[in-house]
């Protein structure tokens, strides 16, 4: 990455508070042209509950300040309860979080250093709640970027994935739970630290046995679910994700759904920024965001909009790892989305296991039958599989998929005479049944090297009760025959000549989604199943008439230094003398300091999920978080521990938070709780 450290405009930085009608205090971070009070610039807001002023503020640093070169002022907040602000974080999009935020485009838009325009832009949360906020229609809000984020709350997000529980909802739950036990840092609030801290250990609260309540999607999760009604949203929104992030879907929803002008981008990249994007290429996206807030905030133009409505990577076929620094490919673009260039290809399953391509001059083979298959997968289908969002770090995306495809039902193509590209998200129907009344389906499509290497290219969920409705999910009658649509994530990949193009079924996929409440015999209908793949023509003239991304560009990083190095590893540990199976994740983060503020930092993660073999019962999940934070003889650590188990009947989970100031434990909670299973 190059570091730019001239710009346009010179910088002022301040830290700030806004005080809004009731009395809380937000803390602000903001970057902004010297010259600004004299002629004023709009405002880029990015409102965040991971602390501006530590857990983000390396990252702050390099973009806010950048857009600040550039003539805009950069603003970083805290969301009530965190970092500095006043209050407690119940929970994820609360009203109250959205209501606020319109205050705090208010706020900028009375100050004498600011147009009264504002963009907001961020990524995860902070792109889930620039949406949100548009769908509330602040006149200061002109312009939105939404980066790895959803426009629906249940079917895509963190907890549910087709109406099935994933496992990164125990993940995130635990990211949260950590995250709401970080003090204030009293450099800036004073001897309040401690009253404010306390107050967020004892208020915060278990925000798994929330979600765990809300196994359907019922009116909370309708909430800041923005597909509601796109029409809500009335200013533009460039929507932006990767291959490897969990979010890539909405990308396509909402240049489908919104009426307003919008844009897309789709890299090959993980949970990330695209100019810290990896697995790469990374680009020069804070020169793109530039485009775009020139284009909507300062009415100049860059051309942005002259451009495709979508650009993706199109990938290229690579062997199979949980980790890629690069993915090669190319840039394609679509004019519009949906895109009439698309054509979505059908392939028929057999109950010889092949992948027949449906076209009028394609012929079965002499010993075709129309024979029922069946799959009961093992617990270890999924072992292998990554996380449902990765972070590219500690290796997290899908392995070699033989691994898994022993336990699932698997179709092929004949290796390929040439190349198939795909663009868009591919379906899966299926005549199926089940022998118990709670049931899911898991899918894989896989490129099949010439050396039978597979790699994963996408993949979908079904809670088969949930087959006509997320809603109003129903029961299973088992033995009887269901036509189901699976839907895959979205993807575009080239599927090269001599290779094979694999469907795998299965009846699970732990723990990157936990479970039916007991094993499950699928039989699928291969006359009534088929698998829809959206195909694409390459456009070679379109394409190399695309303007090209510049390299990736930042602002000077903050001076810190690295007190102990991080560690990472992702094991697989059988013990076949006890029937037994752990996938163990630990991310040390290591220790650190912010040379500007003498804070050290430290955090250590560790996430096990066993079971023992054919026990359903066993399932088991346990994360811990480690956190540390010290400034010369001022030291404050805490640790919270979430154990997720199950029956057929209903989730328990046992959770344990305890607080340290210097060596002496200041608080301590604990949580036990069980809540009934809801055909989940």
């Amino acid at each position: 990455m190059h570091i730019v450290r001239h710009f346009p405009h010179q910088i002022h930085e301040e830290e700030d508070w806004i005080t809004l009608a009731d009395g809380c205090r937000l803390a602000v971070r903001i970057w902004r042209p010297m010259d600004a009070e004299r002629e004023p610039v709009p405002a880029i807001l990015e409102y965040l509950p991971y602390r501006k002023r530590d857990l983000t503020a390396m990252r702050d640093a390099q973009s806010h300040a950048y857009w600040a070169g550039h003539g805009y002022a950069g603003v970083r907040v805290d969301i009530r309860g965190s970092g500095e602000s006043d209050g407690v974080l119940r929970d994820e999009y609360l009203q109250q979080e959205l209501d606020d935020g319109v205050e705090i485009l208010k706020w900028l838009g009375q100050q004498t250093w600011c147009t009264g325009d504002v963009g907001m832009i961020g990524i995860s949360w902070g792109g889930f709640n620039g949406l949100q906020i548009a769908a509330l229609q602040p006149p200061e809000l002109k312009a939105v970027i939404t980066l790895c984020s959803t426009d629906d709350r249940y079917a895509d997000d963190v907890h549910h994935m087709g109406g099935c529980l994933l496992g990164d909802n125990l993940s995130w739950a635990s990211t949260m739970f950590d995250a709401n036990t970080c003090p204030p840092d009293p450099m800036l609030v004073g001897e309040r630290w401690r009253e404010m801290w306390q107050e967020r250990l004892e208020g915060s609260g278990l925000w798994l046995a929330k979600w765990l309540k809300h196994q359907r999607r019922d009116d909370y999760w309708k909430h800041g679910s923005v597909c509601e009604d796109f029409s809500r949203i009335r200013c533009p929104v460039y929507a932006v994700s990767g291959w490897a992030d969990g979010y890539c879907n909405a990308v396509f929803r909402l240049l489908a759904g919104l009426e307003v002008p919008r844009k897309g981008l789709v890299g090959p990249w993980s949970h990330k920024y695209p100019h810290l994007g990896v697995p790469g290429p990374a680009i020069g996206f804070l020169q793109e965001s530039l485009r775009w807030w020139d284009h909507w905030l300062k009415d100049k133009d860059t051309g942005i909009m002259d451009e495709p409505m979508l650009r993706v990577w199109m990938q290229e076929s690579v062997p199979p790892s949980a980790r890629y620094e690069t993915r090669p490919g190319r840039w394609v673009s679509e004019p519009s989305w949906p895109s009439p260039r698309i054509d979505m290809q059908p392939f028929r399953l057999t109950s010889g296991h092949d992948l027949l391509p449906m076209t009028t001059a394609s012929t079965l083979p002499e010993n075709h039958d129309e024979t029922p298959l069946t799959i009961r997968s093992p617990l270890s289908v999924g072992l292998f599989a990554g996380k449902w969002c990765s972070y590219n770090a500690p290796p997290d995306l899908p392995h070699d998929q033989r691994d898994e495809d022993g336990g699932a039902l698997v179709f092929q193509t004949a290796r390929l005479d040439q190349d198939i590209e795909i663009c868009g998200q591919p379906v899966v129907e299926l005549e199926i049944e089940a022998d118990q009344p709670v049931a899911m389906v898991a899918i894989r499509l896989s490129d099949i090297a010439e050396d039978d290497k597979a790699t994963r290219i996408s993949y979908g969920l079904l809670n088969l009760t949930h087959r006509d409705s997320d809603e109003h999910p129903q029961p299973l009658e088992p033995g009887e025959r269901y036509h189901v649509r699976v839907l895959l994530k979205h993807i575009a990949q080239q599927f090269p000549a001599g290779n094979a193009i694999r469907l795998s079924i299965s009846s699970s996929y732990w723990p990157l989604a936990w479970p039916a409440p007991a094993p499950v015999k699928l039989t699928i209908h291969p006359a009534g199943s088929r698998l829809l793949l959206p195909c694409r023509s390459p456009q070679p003239q379109e394409e190399a008439a695309l303007p090209a991304f510049a390299p990736p560009e930042a602002a000077p990083p903050l001076a810190k230094t690295l007190v102990q190095p991080s560690q990472e590893t992702w094991r697989v540990i059988r013990d076949l003398a006890n029937d037994q199976t752990t996938l163990e994740v630990i991310n040390d983060e290591g220790t650190f300091r912010l040379d500007d503020i003498d804070l050290e930092l430290s955090v250590r993660i560790t996430e096990r999920y066993t079971y023992a073999y054919g026990n359903y019962d066993s399932i088991s999940g346990w994360t811990q978080w480690e956190r540390c934070f010290r400034r010369g003889d001022w030291m404050v650590r805490s640790v919270t521990r979430t154990l997720m188990t199950s029956t057929a009947e209903s989730f328990r989970l046992r959770a344990t938070l305890d607080a340290y100031e210097d060596d002496s434990r200041v608080f301590a909670k604990s949580w036990d709780e069980e809540i009934p299973r809801d055909l989940v």
